[in-house]
This record gives C-alpha cells, sequence and structure tokens, in this order.
C-alpha cells in the first residue's frame, strides 16, 4: 500500500498538473468556470432599462425602441437604407500566422508573420520571398514579430514601426524598431523602445499611432501578474511615447512612458473616428491565473488602473476602472478597428475586433452620447474560417482581417493561414 505521504505527493501533482491543462484547454474551449457567461451572438440597448439584451434573429428587433436604436447606429436612417450585404473572399493563403497587416498603398500590403518574416503583398499577389527578415526575433507561443504600424509621415518618410520579442541579456524582452521602406525592403533599423519585459505567453506587443501622432504600444504582464500594478514596470501597461520614442510632456506620469496601467493582455487598439478616444480589447485569465474568461472591452483614459490584477470579471473596487464589457466564456478578443469608409454605410464608425477562440468578428456600436455606453453588439454572420487575429479597413474600403489557425491553438485548414476581407456581395 502506498504511504500517505506517497498519496499526498501524487494528489498534489495530479492536481498541478490538471491546472496546467487547464490553463491550456481554455484556450482551445471556452470554458465558463466560476463565473456566469455573459455574452451573446447579438444584444441591443434596452431604452428602459439601460442594459444589453440578447436577440437572437431579426424578428426580435422589430420593437419600436430596436428599430430606433438600429436606426442610430449609423447617425441616419437615409444612411440604414443604404445597407450593403457583405460576403467573404480569400484575398491571400499559406501564410504562417500573421499578426498585423497595413497598407503602404492601395496596391501594397504588408503582413508580419510571428516567427520574423514580413510578407509583401502586391498587386493582389503574395510573394514568395519575405520582404524583410527579422533574425533576432524570438518566436515562441505568443511571442514574436507582432505588431506594425506605419509613420503618420509616412509618404514622405517611409518610416514604419515594429513590436517584437527577442532576447537581451538572457531575458525575453519586447523592443519597439523602426525602419525605413526602401520600395523593395527594410532599412535603416533604429531602436525607440527597448526593454519591456515579455514572456512566451502575454506578450502584448500591439501598436497604434493615435491622432495626436503619438505612439500607444500595448504590453502585456508577461505571465508576471503583480508587475500590470508596478508603476515602475512596463508590463501590464498600455505606453504612449512620441515617434522617437521619448516620452510627452502631457503623459498622465511625469517622466513615464505609462499611459494607463493595470492590464493582463491587451491585444487590439483603435482610436474613434469622431471622438479620439481609445478603445482597447484584452484578454482575461486562463485558470492558472485567474477564474477562465473575463475578455474585456475596455475605453481607455490617461492614468488610469484597469484593475489587473487585483479584480477581474465583474469584480470592482474603489479607484479602478471597470470594463465596458466582459466576455465569459472567454473569446480571446484580438486586433481592433474602428470602419471609417463608405463601402459599408451600415458599419460607419462602428468598432470591430477579430476572436481568437471565439473564431469569428464582433462588431460593436457605441453611443455617440455616451462612449461608454454599448448600443449593439454582434458577432458578424457567415465567417467561419477558424481564429480571426487582426483586422483592417483597406484604402479600397473593404474589411481585411487574418486567420490564426496555424499558432498551434487552431484547426488549420488548406491554405492557412489566410488574409480575407469584407466585400459588397455584388462584387464580381
Amino acid at each position: 500500500m502506498l504511504s500517505r505521504i506517497t498519496k499526498t505527493v501524487i494528489i498534489s501533482v495530479a492536481c498541478l498538473g490538471i491546472a496546467y491543462a487547464a490553463y491550456f484547454i481554455n484556450d482551445y474551449f471556452a470554458l465558463g468556470i466560476f463565473s456566469k457567461p455573459v455574452s451573446y451572438e447579438r444584444m441591443v440597448l434596452d431604452e428602459d432599462t439601460g442594459e444589453l439584451v440578447p436577440s437572437f434573429s431579426e424578428e426580435d428587433l422589430s420593437t419600436e425602441s430596436s428599430t430606433e436604436t438600429e436606426e442610430n447606429l449609423s447617425g441616419s436612417t437615409a444612411e440604414l437604407l443604404e445597407k450593403v450585404e457583405y460576403k467573404v473572399e480569400i484575398f491571400a493563403e499559406d501564410l504562417v500566422v500573421p499578426w498585423s497587416i497595413i497598407f503602404t498603398s492601395p496596391e501594397k500590403l504588408l503582413v508580419t508573420e510571428r516567427d520574423g518574416r514580413l510578407r509583401v503583398i502586391q498587386n493582389g499577389e503574395l510573394s514568395p520571398a519575405p520582404y524583410h527578415t527579422f533574425t533576432e526575433v524570438v518566436a515562441k507561443d505568443e511571442a514574436g514579430l507582432m505588431g506594425s504600424v506605419l509613420d503618420p509621415a509616412y509618404p514622405e518618410n517611409g518610416y514604419i514601426y515594429f513590436c517584437l520579442t527577442y532576447e537581451k541579456n538572457g531575458k525575453t524582452i519586447n523592443k519597439i524598431d523602426r525602419y525605413k521602406d526602401t520600395g523593395t525592403g527594410l532599412a535603416e533599423p533604429v531602436t525607440i523602445l527597448d526593454d519591456m519585459p515579455s514572456a512566451r505567453y502575454h506578450a502584448g506587443c500591439r501598436i497604434k499611432i493615435g491622432p495626436d501622432n503619438k505612439l500607444y504600444i500595448t504590453t502585456g504582464d508577461a505571465t508576471e501578474k503583480s508587475l500590470a500594478q508596478e508603476a515602475d514596470s512596463p508590463a501590464g501597461k498600455i505606453l504612449r511615447v512620441n515617434l522617437d520614442g521619448t516620452v510627452p510632456q502631457d503623459n498622465p506620469f511625469p517622466g513615464s512612458p505609462v499611459y494607463s496601467l493595470g492590464h493582463r493582455n491587451p491585444q487590439g487598439l483603435d482610436f474613434h473616428p469622431i471622438s479620439g478616444l481609445l478603445y482597447a480589447t484584452e484578454h482575461g485569465p486562463s485558470i492558472i491565473d485567474g477564474p477562465a474568461g473575463g475578455d474585456e472591452i475596455n475605453l481607455i483614459l490617461p492614468g488610469q488602473n484597469y484593475g489587473w490584477p487585483l479584480v477581474s470579471h465583474e469584480n470592482r473596487a474603489a479607484g479602478l476602472i471597470d470594463p465596458l464589457m466582459v466576455y465569459t466564456p472567454a473569446v480571446a478578443p484580438a486586433g481592433a478597428m474602428f470602419y471609417s469608409g463608405t463601402v459599408f454605410p451600415q458599419f460607419k464608425n462602428n468598432y470591430f475586433f477579430g476572436l481568437l477562440k471565439g473564431e469569428g468578428i464582433i462588431r460593436m456600436v457605441f453611443s455617440e452620447q455616451d462612449p461608454k455606453q454599448i448600443i449593439l453588439t454582434e458577432k458578424l454572420s457567415g465567417i467561419d474560417v477558424g481564429r480571426v487575429r487582426d483586422i483592417t479597413e483597406g484604402p479600397d474600403g473593404y474589411i481585411y482581417f487574418t486567420t490564426s489557425n496555424r499558432d498551434g491553438r487552431g484547426a488549420a485548414a488548406p491554405g492557412d493561414d489566410k488574409i480575407l476581407r469584407l466585400v459588397p456581395k455584388s462584387t464580381p
């Protein structure tokens, strides 16, 4: 017979194994453990209660209040009548975990692949050779070559910014490098920001340039969740710097690049086209560091604390900012963008973000009167392509998005990974 000590050791090891297994299982399946599921395929604002309520069919939206809500989504009934149906078409295939896509012209698209390659699609054709290879990139699990963004003066200076993971003094670090696009590749690398803690999980690295011409950077907690509350650590933050990497004088914490804190792993950023306000998507805990689920949509305000790891899910505490939306079971919200085009008038100024675990795209509409109020959210129909990571609006007004089915957590289909796009159904 086994001794009591031996049994205790076996049970302890088994429990540890189950916890770690659940951590990874949770990234494949939307587990609703410890928290009540709150996400629906489609939700609209109930004007009587001021809350989002589930709506599962067009018939459910036939009430007077729902119709009024729909009419306000684009700002006018005339725009509503111009609703353009979409279809999904493949734009490019055979990519490897495409993380970020940026258009440098109407004919040219650059794609970061997480293992360190930058790919180019010119006139709809994917070049078989990399546009550039980032040889120092350390690609492991969630880390690698990730975010990219064009300089506002790109047509004049050719600058592009990249967020990537590499090894420095035996540590896994994220940094921001600026390159010059020569038209045939990249040159003149300059590191403008360094020493952001990274790890194989919770690596952050989404970057955007705001209407203020400042560079905004998401950082994960690098699996050390206490760092998110440490003011002097860049981990678990959204950072804001000048385009040369220096700290703006009007940052909320003098001399610090920290713009907001208390983040676990923000993956999507974009600015509202009218208000200029910043919204972010964020991954919630995965059992090993907290109850499963709790993915968030947040309105990012300077100097504010978003709570991780002090609170998550529906938990609240004084002095901490509540999320606008919490998803449990998890959907793993990823890249995000506001649509400002004219091809799909019904989507004007709407917020879109990809779903990794949730496999699809969510459309979200914010009130023009109250930027914290969501008046509609829905998962777009007809998008059955697996995990969706980045999403952006093309110069043609179409909506482009990438799959992430070759990242070890999805089921890769022939031709994966892909860039797809939403185009009018009437397009030949």
